[in-house]
């Protein structure tokens, strides 16, 4: 959903029917030029969230209420809240330039084992708890214990339309040991650049994970997450804050769901340890 009538922005922020969240996150983590990184499983405001701490293989959805993420205020329905600006910043040059990608964490899978061949089938009790059609909906495997890497594997899943048993395309793991690394990416390396997993040609989202089939042993464990790409933005340098209007800039705003986690994945040039990355994210409701 989107809203092009500026009047009912500006009337609404008249009305105070606007927040701003202030977050800071300084990671400890030392991450590698070109492999994405979960910025959510670092420590400052708000608290990490840790996609380990749930039982393995079984999806658990997330929400703002129980696991934190970026604030953007409570529960507005029958009204919609929308995301009217975004402002990162670092006084850190290290792991510039830096894309970032703020995304609605919907359910995760805890767990997966780097050292188990045989398919690892997932436990479905728990369904997208947001965008429950899925479409546009992606998976993130997020580092939760390192490893040597250069093994691949697949994903089983349900698409968007329902269809069970589409295949992932097969990725292959970095060999980055930081936990909150996307275990799949690396610029470098073709069909790598992406955070998110293919998918099988013709899909436009996923609603669940079937299973994860390893095609090589290897230590370490990752968790897939599902989530909604919402927007993003680059912080070039070190000299100004990097300000995006999303209204001015595409004449409409994207929808913050109710009760949405909130979170970056990014892309640094190089280490983000004791980098401190400052930001904010401004929703209006109408």
């Amino acid at each position: 959903m989107a809203t092009t009538r500026i009047k009912d922005i500006i009337d609404a922020e008249v009305n105070g029917q606007v927040r701003v969240y202030e977050w800071r996150k300084t990671p400890s983590q030392v991450t590698t030029a070109g492999l994405w990184f979960d910025l959510s499983m670092s420590s400052g405001n708000p608290s990490p969230k840790f996609w380990f701490d749930a039982t393995p293989l079984t999806a658990k959805a997330v929400y703002q209420s129980t696991d934190g993420g970026f604030f953007h205020g409570a529960d507005v329905s029958p009204m919609t809240n929308y995301l009217r600006s975004m402002r990162t910043m670092t006084a850190t040059s290290t792991g510039l330039p830096l894309t970032m990608h703020l995304c609605d964490y919907l359910l995760y899978y805890p767990s997966i084992d780097d050292g188990t061949t045989t398919e690892q089938v997932m436990d479905n009790s728990v369904t997208l708890p947001r965008y429950t059609d899925g479409l546009g909906v992606q998976m993130l495997a997020i580092t939760v214990a390192g490893r040597t890497g250069g093994q691949s594997f697949y994903v089983t899943y349900t698409n968007s339309d329902g269809v069970a048993g589409r295949i992932s395309q097969t990725c292959t793991q970095n060999s980055a040991t930081a936990i909150g690394t996307i275990c799949t990416s690396a610029t470098a390396t073709q069909a790598s650049g992406n955070p998110y997993i293919g998918l099988q040609d013709g899909d436009s989202g996923v609603r669940s994970v079937e299973g994860v089939t390893m095609l090589g042993a290897d230590v370490g464990l990752f968790s897939i997450v599902l989530v909604k790409p919402l927007a993003s933005t680059l912080i070039r340098g070190i000299d100004a804050p990097v300000e995006k209007d999303f209204y001015l800039m595409s004449n409409e705003l994207t929808e913050i769901k109710d009760n949405a986690f909130l979170g970056c994945v990014c892309l640094p040039q190089g280490t983000l340890a004791s980098t401190a990355l400052i930001g904010n994210i401004k929703c209006v409701w109408l």
